[in-house]
């Protein structure tokens, strides 16, 4: 009977560790996420955003999206009230600035491509 109740627990805390874990942020962050195909012949250094189209900000991308490579970045919860629609311009190891260009990041799966 002991053994039993045991393994009762036991199955309660495991289900309500389901629970907390699949409602946590950390599990939901891929909500938050997109893609960045690098389809140039040239390594993204940098990534700016804006909402507005005027100031931008930037994604920490490291060493850069090399050429062929596809990348997941991750919103900060600081954008979580921002809107989807968000302005996106690359810029290349030799400086050059893209045009910007207008995503909507609430799409599922979506892949920026520069």
């Amino acid at each position: 009977m002991k053994l039993q109740n045991h393994f009762r627990k036991a199955a309660l805390l495991a289900s309500a560790f389901l629970v907390f874990a699949f409602f946590t942020p950390a599990v939901r962050a891929d909500d938050y996420s997109f893609k960045v195909h690098n389809n140039t012949e040239e390594t993204i250094t940098k990534l700016l955003v804006s909402e507005d189209g005027e100031t931008y900000g930037f994604f920490d991308i490291g060493d850069g999206i090399k050429p062929g490579d596809t990348e997941t970045l991750v919103w900060n919860k600081s954008t979580n009230s921002q809107s989807c629609h968000q302005w996106f311009k690359a810029v290349w190891e030799s400086g050059k600035e893209g045009k910007p260009v207008k995503f909507d990041f609430c799409e599922k799966n979506l892949t920026l491509e520069f």
